[in-house]
Parts: C-alpha cells; structure tokens; sequence
C-alpha cells in the first residue's frame, strides 16, 4: 500500500506505508467498519422495537391518534 504527502512546494511523495503503518490503517478501517454496522443495527433495532410497539397498543384498542399522542 502507498501514501501520498503533499509537499511545500506542491509536489507529491509518494512512498509505501511501513508494515506497522499499514496495520494500524487496517485496525482503523475494521473499527470504523464495526462502528457503521452497529449504528445500523441499532437503528434497524430501533424501528422494529417502534414498530411492534405501536402493533401492541393498537391491539390493546387504542386509535392511531391515541398512539401518536402517546409516543409524540
């Protein structure tokens, strides 16, 4: 793998990354990758949480704009 440093007078080095500099880029690219699928999770766990919810106060015989009021 390679970087790119931008120099003062406006030309690029370009350089391999040393093997430590390439491990910690993966690590950072692993964690945000886990990060991104448990936002999405958490928000698709959110949405059917919500979802079911609603579903239950519905069967209990609430009205739509009784559940709305409830859950804003």
């Amino acid at each position: 793998m390679k970087k790119a440093t931008l120099q003062a007078d406006g030309s690029w080095n370009i350089e391999d990354l040393t093997s430590e500099e390439e491990t910690a880029y993966n690590i950072t690219v692993a964690e945000g990758k886990a990060f991104k699928e448990a936002q999405v999770a958490a928000a698709e766990k959110k949405a059917t949480d919500s979802a079911a919810g609603k579903a239950k106060l519905k069967e209990l015989g609430l009205t739509d704009d009784q559940i709305a009021a409830l859950v804003g």
